[in-house]
């Protein structure tokens, strides 16, 4: 890493500190020379910034020329008095107080000499500075962080696409799944997003806590290169859970990323079974909607759902999670989470039948009352539903319709007489109620 003081050793150059002597560890990352009253606009953080002082005329220049230097976060000021009798007295002053070094030039001194020497110097720093990071490939994500951030002189994170910090020192400035969603959404913010590279369908981030220059930004690519080697070197450990646990399955419609989101949201879960866009697991936690949420937008699958079972005895559990994710794929929603404990017993039973036996069933059920509808323009099939939706109570339904309590009884007969049913009886009342529910999207 290239800093202040590091320039103040460069052969040749001669620069001396005029304010800010307990600064000079800042680092530098590129080198921008003018000589504009108010260069804010142009500036970015760790430069350092060379002018002849053409801009200033009397006391009071300085400010807002520093104060300009000090919102950029600029490394330091190199400035030339060739031009001006010397470094003025507010200069010096205006940067002791933005706490920006000051670097006197010599008057005999080139700028295109200082700007050779920097550039040459900032290379150098660069090249070593990744090859001391490659050095350290085969370590760990966290050791990798370390040296980065030392190299960069700015705080980093590894993050996973579901919003989850893998590794890094120190809060990020943000929450997690906002800098996804920001990377997601190609929205600039307060950190440089760099992907990690690999084949999982949930990616890894590498999030920098600072604008970067170029030289930075190659070395951020070579180190999220680096960990995407590490991430693939280090397969998955299977836990040991116990004989009842929870087993979470999650599909993923239209793409075969199944398995790769589970094993990401479950890193300490058992995987049972995947078969590409579908995949199970065991696990003792539950999984997080916001996570999945927030790698969505990441994923080629055109929705995520999931079920998720109680625990219980895995077979039992299996087929429980099967269940709760068809009632998944019947509701709206990008993301869609369904916990068996949420879903009614009917619904459950619906879920894990096919399309066409669904279809089937409301048919064989429901087929003469469908078809007196249509012929007559009356809606009895709202009729029955409301009235076993009311627990088969006539006064209920009755006021639920708007209708007299009379009217009511005379459509639930006639209803009966179609379906060759008693809807005063539990077990047609069962059966009826299950083909109705049968054609509705959620089971």
């Amino acid at each position: 890493m290239t800093t202040v003081k590091t320039l103040l050793g460069l052969p040749g150059l001669r620069l001396r500190p005029l304010a800010g002597a307990d600064l000079l560890d800042r680092p530098v990352t590129r080198i921008y020379v003018t000589e504009l009253p108010d260069p804010g606009r142009y500036l970015s953080a760790g430069e350092l910034v060379l002018s002849g002082l053409l801009w200033w005329r009397r006391p009071g220049d300085a400010e807002p020329f520093v104060a300009a230097l000090a919102r950029s976060g600029a490394a330091a000021l190199a400035a030339s008095g060739a031009d001006s009798g010397g470094i003025p007295a507010d200069v010096v002053d205006a940067c002791a107080r933005h706490r920006i070094p000051l670097l006197e030039v010599p008057t005999d001194l080139s700028f295109s000499v200082i700007t050779e020497q920097v550039v040459l110097a900032l290379a150098a720093a660069s090249d070593s500075a990744r090859k001391r990071l490659q050095a350290a490939a085969d370590a760990p994500v966290e050791t990798l962080l370390e040296r980065a951030s030392a190299e960069l002189g700015l705080p980093c994170w590894v993050l996973s696409g579901l919003g989850r910090v893998i590794a890094g020192a120190g809060p990020l400035p943000l929450p997690a799944e906002d800098v996804v969603r920001r990377y997601a959404a190609h929205e600039p913010g307060p950190l440089t997003v760099v992907p990690v590279e690999g084949r999982q369908a949930v990616p890894w981030l590498v999030a920098a806590g600072g604008l970067l220059s170029t030289a930075q930004a190659e070395l951020a690519e070579e180190l999220a290169g680096l960990i995407g080697v590490t991430r693939a070197r280090s397969l998955p450990v299977e836990a040991e859970l116990p004989a009842e646990a929870r087993v979470v399955a999650l599909r993923t419609e239209g793409s075969d990323e199944s398995r790769d989101v589970l094993r990401e949201l479950l890193p300490d879960g058992l995987l049972l079974e995947s078969t590409g866009d579908t995949s199970y697991a065991a696990t003792t936690v539950l999984p997080s909607t916001v996570e999945l949420s927030t790698v969505e937008p990441l994923l080629r699958a055109s929705r995520i759902l999931c079920g998720v079972s109680e625990p219980a005895p895995r077979t039992e559990a299996w087929e429980t999670a099967r269940y709760a994710v068809g009632v998944a794929a019947r509701r709206p929603g990008r993301v869609v989470v369904v916990p068996a404990a949420d879903v009614a017993a009917h619904q459950l039973l619906l879920a894990g039948a096919p399309d066409g036996v669904r279809a089937a069933l409301r048919r064989r059920v429901l087929g003469p009352l469908l078809a007196y509808d249509a012929e007559q323009h009356t809606d009895l099939v709202h009729t029955v539903r409301v009235f076993l939706e009311c627990s088969g109570s006539p006064t209920r339904a009755a006021k639920a319709l708007h209708v007299h309590v009379n009217t009511l009884r005379y459509r639930i007969g006639r209803a009966g007489e179609l379906l060759g049913a008693d809807l005063t009886e539990f077990t047609d009342q069962l059966d009826v109620y299950l083909a109705l529910r049968a054609g509705d999207e959620g089971g």
